[in-house]
């Protein structure tokens, strides 16, 4: 048994110490990883905003009824509590943002956050990458999202005959089947995959990582989360745009929505300039809030039409196939919320960074947090939450 351990502990120092991206995440961010500034020592690109700003007005009547309604009761350990005890910083809650009807209803910070205090929101990152797709789709770079990845990336065509099955719907939903795992937790079983999510984050070079990815299974036939999907496409609209993640992304986002601050995305390397596209966005949380409503007015701003109605729809499809996930979206129906025929839809990354957008209330809520040490489940807090709307 004694050599055993010893076995295992050499075999995972030897792994460790050959992944020069693992230490270079450890040197980075400690043993628990990054969290929502930790663009503040990254390379990153930026993502220009406009001449223009839009701010949302503050309503004349504010949700304060909020930090003391008892509402929330579907956890044994949130019995009775209220939204502001649900939420505050003891969860690890920075900011919350509620936006209904065009105006702020409800807002609220902890320590030293605020509105306009940049964050990284992880994967919601993804759904960005998502929205920027269906731009690239209504301009016609990308032709179709059945079309194979190969299309835009040929040199992957003598790598694996899978390949060149593998479409840009099935990056779109998370049916990549590629051998791939969002593993944090370091453990002998799971060190490969370990490694291979700390080189997506912390490496150098994400298009040669790309090219040694090998499959698990063939794509389309199952359903599994992972960040190199939204890696891939985040190349992919590059290649077909002809135009850098961060530029495509200001000049069809950024500036149309009127964002008011510069955004960043964290690149791999100067020198390979490969978007984080999966999860490296950094934003103020009224900015994102944008993106919610851009979704909330199927894919108009203003008048001006940013991404087709179709597209927004197949994002927040109202039901649990596939996940509940849906064009990198979540809708409730996956998290088994029955009490409404039409739940609310969202993005979220790590530590709960969420955008939650609920159309028959006309509802946007934006939470950032260093992590989620809550009783709540978020979505289904923000369903009751809106279950329950005065």
């Amino acid at each position: 048994m004694k050599k055993q351990i010893i076995s295992y502990a050499f075999a995972f120092c030897v792994v460790f110490l050959s992944s020069c991206a693992m230490i270079r995440g450890y040197k980075a961010d400690g043993l628990y990883g990054p969290n929502i500034f930790s663009f503040e020592h990254c390379e990153h690109d930026t993502i220009a905003k406009g001449d223009q700003s839009f701010q949302f007005p503050v309503a004349t009547k504010r949700a304060d009824w909020l930090d003391t309604l008892h509402f929330y009761n579907e956890s044994p350990k949130c019995v009775n509590m209220t939204f502001v005890e649900a939420m505050d910083q003891k969860s690890g809650t920075q900011g919350v943002l509620i936006i209904q009807n065009d105006s702020i209803v409800y807002e609220k910070y902890w320590g030293d956050f605020s509105a306009d205090r940049m964050a990284t929101v992880f994967s919601v990152s993804k759904s960005i990458t998502s929205l920027l797709c269906g731009i690239a789709v209504d301009e016609g770079y990308i032709q179709s999202i059945d079309d194979p990845v190969t299309k835009y990336l040929p040199e992957l065509k003598k790598k694996n005959p899978r390949w060149g099955r593998l479409t840009i719907r099935h990056l779109l939903n998370m049916q990549s089947g590629l051998d791939f795992d969002d593993y944090y937790d370091f453990s002998i079983k799971n060190l490969k995959y370990v490694n291979a999510i700390a080189k997506l984050n912390y490496g150098h070079n994400i298009m040669k990582q790309i090219k040694g990815l090998k499959f698990r299974c063939e794509p389309g036939t199952e359903f599994r989360y992972e960040s190199m999907t939204a890696a891939i496409m985040g190349v992919v609209i590059e290649r077909a745009s002809g135009k850098r993640y961060a530029d495509y992304l200001s000049e069809k986002v950024w500036k149309p929505l009127q964002m008011e601050s510069d955004a960043l995305v964290n690149i791999d390397s100067r020198k390979h300039d490969v978007a984080h596209s999966f999860g490296g966005i950094t934003l103020t949380i009224k900015d994102l809030a944008k993106i919610g409503r851009l979704y909330l007015n199927h894919g108009v701003w203003d008048g001006k039409r940013i991404v087709s109605e179709e597209w927004i729809r197949q994002s927040s499809e109202y039901d649990d196939s596939n996940h509940g996930y849906h064009f990198n979206w979540y809708n409730l129906r996956f998290e088994g919320y029955n009490k409404s025929p039409y739940p609310g839809f969202y993005a979220v990354g790590i530590c709960q960074q969420m955008l939650y957008v609920h159309p028959y209330q006309n509802l946007i809520i934006v939470r950032m947090g260093l992590s989620n040490n809550g009783c709540a489940n978020l979505p289904v807090l923000f369903e009751t939450l809106c279950h329950w709307w005065r």
